[in-house]
């Protein structure tokens, strides 16, 4: 392929420029969980091909390095809510997405290195949900029936009432147990899937955002915001969260999570993933401290932003669900806190198509990416493949 000639900025010499920035095959958008392993999966393939990852953030800046670390496929509360928008077939063929997923990150990276821990997901009911406790319960059988069949997963939810009294929470009447789910050291699953990356030869730019882009018939021509213009082979966008401002005829939306982390405190009573609220609250252990997350419930036009800021009134909700009902007569301290930027849209399946000839994407991953970010980046590098 004859490539454009391009002007590169003075800043810039010309080993830089015919090192790092020449004859580049593809070129990802995002270095999250779906650009590394979109990336990952095409550079097996073809392993004489030069692949370029461009990042905006010094660190990946959307959620893949700031979720909460939940190996999660489906809370019983959040599918029954699910299917008031889609039909039966179609929200459990997305929980076999999400359970299949999982499977394939462990199996890319290995338990070990991600930090995976089968802990199990509880999800608990307060007193004044009791209602949907019960339908809960009443669709149990049915759901573990198709995972067994399905995916032979026997028994996956059973109740786990019996157990209130040992995680001590408050105001807590019911809880069912997710046999099959855990967590992961988020930190750790992004630093080996770096690493897998570098060992390809894959490079990964920080600091290197998109401006605009065009394609021609020699490739396409990619800006930076830093002045830096190349010509690429194939462009692939996985910005998730923030492919709005990139690609703003697609149908997803940034959508802001916010998490705090407490200091360690001592015997602590609490072990296991847990879900509030059809899963618009979350909260587990990391180590000794206790992670809680969501709220996005409580101001969803406020919460459709990229921006990290954190909206006071949620903390304040998350400060108070702690303190009464998770950890209630538990001295602690909150250590941390911050925000992270998921895409969602009207459908919670992923986008991965093609936009022109030369350019793809694979995104909105609705707040599920550590589920399926590696298969959704698997599909991006079978499409590339093969276009």
């Amino acid at each position: 392929m004859k490539r454009a000639s391009t002007t590169f900025p003075t800043h810039l010499s010309h080993w830089e420029i015919e090192q790092f920035f020449k004859g580049i095959d593809l070129l990802v958008v995002g270095s999250g969980i779906v650009g590394l392993t979109a990336a990952i999966f095409y550079k097996r393939k073809h392993p004489h091909k030069k692949v370029l990852i461009a990042e905006k953030g010094f660190l990946p800046s959307g959620a893949s390095t700031k979720n909460a670390g939940f190996a999660c496929f489906g809370s019983i509360s959040e599918i029954l809510s699910d299917m008031q928008h889609a039909s039966f077939d179609e929200v459990m063929e997305l929980m076999k997405k999400r359970i299949n997923g999982l499977s394939m990150l462990r199996d890319l990276l290995g338990d070990e290195a991600i930090g995976f821990t089968p802990c199990g997901g509880f999800e608990v009911f307060t007193e004044q949900q009791k209602s949907i406790y019960e339908k809960c319960m009443a669709h149990l059988p049915t759901l573990n029936d198709y995972l067994q069949n399905e995916l032979n997963l026997s028994e996956t939810y059973v109740d786990a009432t019996d157990r209130s009294a040992h995680f001590r929470f408050k105001g807590i009447a019911n809880i069912i147990l997710n046999r099959y789910e855990g967590s992961i050291d988020t930190g750790e699953m992004m630093t080996a899937l770096i690493n897998l990356a570098r060992s390809l030869d894959i490079e990964i730019m920080n600091s290197l955002q998109v401006a605009d882009w065009e394609e021609a018939n020699e490739g396409v021509c990619v800006s930076f915001t830093n002045g830096i213009e190349i010509n690429v082979e194939r462009l692939h966008f996985a910005t998730n969260g923030f492919t709005n401002k990139l690609l703003p005829n697609l149908d997803v939306q940034p959508a802001r999570a916010q998490v705090i982390i407490t200091k360690p405190i001592k015997n602590l009573h609490i072990n296991g993933t847990f879900h509030m609220d059809e899963g618009y609250y979350y909260f587990r252990n990391v180590g000794d401290r206790l992670l809680f997350g969501g709220g996005r419930n409580l101001d969803i036009q406020g919460e459709t932003t990229s921006d990290l800021d954190l909206n006071e009134m949620i903390q304040t909700k998350l400060d108070t669900l702690l303190s009464e009902t998770i950890l209630p007569n538990t001295q602690f301290e909150v250590e941390h806190r911050w925000a992270g930027i998921m895409g969602v849209g009207q459908k919670k399946y992923a986008i991965t198509k093609q936009l022109s000839d030369r350019s793809s994407c694979s995104v909105r991953l609705g707040g599920m990416g550590v589920a399926i970010g590696t298969s959704v980046g698997k599909e991006a590098a079978d499409m590339l493949s093969a276009a």
